[in-house]
């Protein structure tokens, strides 16, 4: 059974790989620099870890991941594995001062579809979409499905996606796709949050 798929923009199709390859992301420029004054984006934090594990445990998904994205990679601020008290799961290559598992190429997976655009992607079987069944997390990792919402902040920057993954294909339906998005909103409430916070601590009359 053949299932639509919403266009995605500024893409290019390379015919003989049979790959959606990755979409021009015009706003990364951007995004970066909000990203650096909320002061996230390039570092595990405790909150956002924990905050994976519940998305996971909401939808019984056993990868969860909060991840921000920049002009050349991924970065997953917040990671919940079912197998996280044993080996790190090795989800692409990263820096020696990084902990393994953190850093994905932007090529890989489909949450820079997700960011560019600015809408959730619900993917029961990866198989059933050709443009994107050649991902490289397919072979790589043994990605079947995937379900990620944007994270869309206060000034209208795409910061990154809230996502989980499974290793086999999942029925997530109206349910999962609105469990996402719900979930995508109350961690941009956290976020603006934080930022309040820190805003608090460096004004007037802080130190």
């Amino acid at each position: 059974m053949n299932h639509p798929v919403s266009r995605v923009p500024y893409t290019s199709y390379d015919p003989t790989r049979h790959l959606l390859l990755t979409p021009q992301d015009d706003e990364a420029p951007a995004r970066v620099a909000r990203l650096r004054a909320l002061g996230i984006g390039d570092s595990p934090l405790p909150a956002f870890d924990e905050f994976a594990r519940k998305l996971a445990r909401t939808t019984r998904a056993p990868y969860a991941m909060v991840n921000f994205i920049d002009e050349q990679r991924q970065y997953f601020a917040g990671l919940y594995t079912s197998a996280q008290d044993q080996a790190p799961v090795e989800l692409g290559p990263a820096p020696a001062n990084i902990r393994p598992g953190r850093v994905m190429a932007r090529d890989h997976g489909y949450c820079p579809h997700v960011v560019v655009r600015r809408k959730a992607l619900v993917l029961e079987d990866v198989c059933d979409y050709p443009r994107f069944a050649g991902n490289p997390v397919v072979d790589g990792i043994g990605v079947r499905s995937y379900l990620g919402a944007p994270l869309i902040d206060r000034t209208g920057t795409a910061l990154g996606t809230v996502c989980v993954v499974d290793l086999e294909p999942r029925p997530w339906g109206r349910e999962g796709l609105e469990t996402i998005k719900a979930m995508a909103a109350e961690l941009v409430d956290q976020i603006h949050r934080m930022e309040q916070r820190q805003s608090g601590a460096s004004g007037p009359g802080a130190g």
